[in-house]
């Protein structure tokens, strides 16, 4: 059975599209099958993904109000992985959820009916603590937090733990912290070294060894619908991003042994 990674942190500009899109790029190179579900009203890793919202024939938010099947609606990406796409609609059917019963558990049901047929499924969730993010935190298996390595970055982390901690104590009891990702980091920055102690120092065994740097070839792989793997595979960020995949195939297997 495959398990299903939230990625998410209510502070926008941290990374979290970038390193949906990425992530599920590089566990497709190492040969699982994923979904990448995008969650996030912008579509920013529906476009990144390299398709365009107006070629969308079914999106999430249909899928989420129960107008089609997800089986239907899931689409294949040059990146060698699935993708549920979105666009501005969803803003919508995030209104119509909240007048549904079980409208928390919408997401988890919808994706019982295909976690057989993938490795990995991963929710790039809105910057906000909407129904949206609820019903992604409520699916998963875990959470994994892409933080900037900025002061303000560090306040925000301590919300989004007590929320885990409140979801996992209400509704989603297996729920947890995959990891938190150090994002956009640059080692010539004292703040970014300060802030990256103080998080190896309170969190040491959920802080990934892997670090994401700040890196040009990174920020333009969006532009052109593709992921890092695909548009500069020797960048930097490229081989950030397979390190990271690389270290979460293998604390899962330590998990199991």
């Amino acid at each position: 059975m495959g398990k299903i990674i939230a990625i998410t942190n209510q502070k926008g500009g941290v990374g979290k599209t970038t390193t949906s899109i990425n992530l599920a790029a590089s566990f497709a190179a190492m040969k699982r099958n994923i979904l990448l579900l995008d969650l996030d009203p912008q579509g920013n890793a529906t476009v990144g993904s390299g398709v365009h919202k107006s070629q969308i024939k079914y999106s999430s938010d249909q899928v989420l109000c129960n107008e089609v099947d997800i089986k239907e609606a899931v689409i294949k990406t040059t990146g060698g992985f699935d993708l549920l796409a979105t666009h501005q609609e969803l803003i919508v059917a995030e209104m119509q959820l909240l007048q549904l019963p079980q409208r928390e558990q919408r997401l988890k049901t919808i994706l019982d009916k295909i976690m057989q047929k993938y490795d990995y499924i991963l929710i790039d969730c809105p910057p906000s603590l909407s129904i949206l993010t609820v019903n992604a935190l409520v699916a998963a298996d875990s959470v994994l937090i892409p933080i900037q390595c900025e002061y303000f970055a560090l306040e925000g982390l301590s919300g989004l733990l007590n929320t885990v901690e409140q979801i996992r104590g209400t509704i989603n009891p297996k729920l947890h912290i995959e990891g938190l990702l150090r994002t956009m980091y640059d080692g010539r920055n004292r703040l970014a070294l300060d802030v990256s102690a103080q998080l190896l120092e309170h969190f040491p065994e959920r802080v990934y060894r892997t670090v994401i740097p700040r890196n040009v070839r990174l920020a333009e792989a969006p532009s052109h619908g593709t992921a890092i793997l695909h548009y500069d595979g020797k960048s930097q960020g490229a081989l950030a991003y397979l390190a990271l995949a690389g270290e979460i195939l293998r604390r899962s297997e330590e998990k199991r042994n």
